[in-house]
């Protein structure tokens, strides 16, 4: 039977994040078990967004240090992932979100970020393809940006490669052996394995893995929608969004653009199939507050899994319950843009017992039982 230190469970960019940073600590006796292929989940389905722009003080933190690990993911990794600061803007269409923006704008700037703050007019001279008529307020942030999220995943893996790790796709891990209290190893439609550690970073199936752990790891998972137009002349370098508006659209590279939008109605579960009624709406939505979509064709749509927490923060750390088993989950549709701080303090916390760089205490899954919950109120 094949022995490592830390078996991780997800290969998505959170995993091979993980991975990655703990072979850079050292640690090479490290594997990764992805259900299907690299990139086949949450990740490879969501917009590619990268913003500090949070209500929650300790995300800004998290996402500041990710953003730092973004700006020289190609040197560390060796992998272009088209990462581009094109900024952020946030827009607020009620009196009550622009008020909120203006106090998390005084706590993100205590934190260190440059953010401002823009009237319509203010953002009409700068976009005059925006309509603005029903907005009240925008903040915008420049060294907030977007990247290819295939390619980083891709990145971190094939990095994670390099420096020795082993990654099995299309391996199910089927079951977790914990004895005494310990993590002894896993199960898997591979075979089994010995280890030490054994991090849960299932996104959509982190509450089933952490069941395998006798771990209740409180995460619900819903669709997500998203569509993508033929391409456009560059035009658009940052991503913009609304949380009341409930839409997120930005520019890739190649000139498409990417939108999508949440469902209060969404019910539960796995779920990728797509609908008319989400292109529908999405299309009547847009094409109002963005005129110059209205001729623009849409080439195709696909479906993700939000893994909801019940705050919308991340779930990261280490069970006091069940020694030798980690997670990183629920990350509430932002794992891609937390996922370079999130792998790099997680590794910390494995490796050497503390972190380094940011203090990721504050996601424990002890929160919700102390009542230590603060809930993010900027989440699509």
């Amino acid at each position: 039977m094949k022995e490592y230190r830390v078996c991780i469970i997800g290969g998505g960019i959170i995993g091979t994040s993980i991975a990655f940073h703990l072979a850079k600590l050292g640690e090479r006796r490290v594997a990764v078990f992805e259900r299907s292929y690299i990139s086949s989940g949450a990740t490879g389905r969501c917009g590619g967004g990268i913003r500090q722009q949070w209500s929650a003080r300790m995300n800004v933190r998290l996402a500041m240090r990710s953003v730092k690990l973004f700006e020289r993911f190609e040197k560390d990794a060796g992998f272009d992932i088209e990462y581009r600061q094109g900024g952020y803007l946030l827009m607020a269409f009620t009196e009550e979100e622009a008020e909120r923006f203006e106090r998390n704008v005084k706590m993100q700037r205590e934190e260190g970020l440059d953010v401002e703050i823009l009237s319509p007019k203010m953002v009409k001279e700068r976009y005059p393809f925006i309509n603005t008529e029903n907005l009240i307020l925008a903040t915008f942030c420049q060294t907030d940006g977007h990247a290819n999220p295939h390619l980083a995943n891709f990145g971190y893996a094939f990095a994670a490669r390099r420096l020795g790790v082993d990654i099995y796709t299309h391996a199910e891990v089927k079951d977790i052996i914990v004895q005494n209290g310990s993590v002894m190893g896993i199960e898997s439609s591979i075979g089994s394995f010995k280890c030490d550690v054994v991090v849960n970073a299932a996104g959509a199936w982190s509450k089933e893995v952490g069941k395998m752990a006798g771990i209740d790891i409180p995460t619900t998972s819903y669709r997500h929608q998203i569509f993508v137009t033929e391409s456009l002349r560059d035009f658009f370098p940052f991503m913009a969004i609304s949380f009341d508006g409930n839409f997120y659209i930005r520019q890739t590279k190649h000139g498409q653009m990417i939108m999508g939008q949440g469902d209060p109605n969404e019910k539960p579960g796995v779920n990728r199939n797509v609908t008319y009624e989400f292109l529908k709406s999405m299309s009547e939505k847009m094409t109002k507050i963005f005129p110059f979509l209205e001729n623009v064709r849409i080439l195709r749509q696909w479906a993700g899994c939000y893994n909801m927490s019940p705050d919308a923060q991340p779930i990261v750390g280490c069970s006091k319950k069940v020694n030798g088993f980690c997670y990183a989950a629920g990350f509430s549709g932002h794992g891609f843009m937390l996922a370079p701080a999130v792998g790099e303090a997680l590794a910390e916390l494995i490796i050497k017992g503390s972190t380094e760089h940011v203090d990721i205490s504050f996601l424990d899954i002890d929160r919700f039982e102390k009542g230590e919950v603060e809930i993010e109120g900027n989440v699509v």
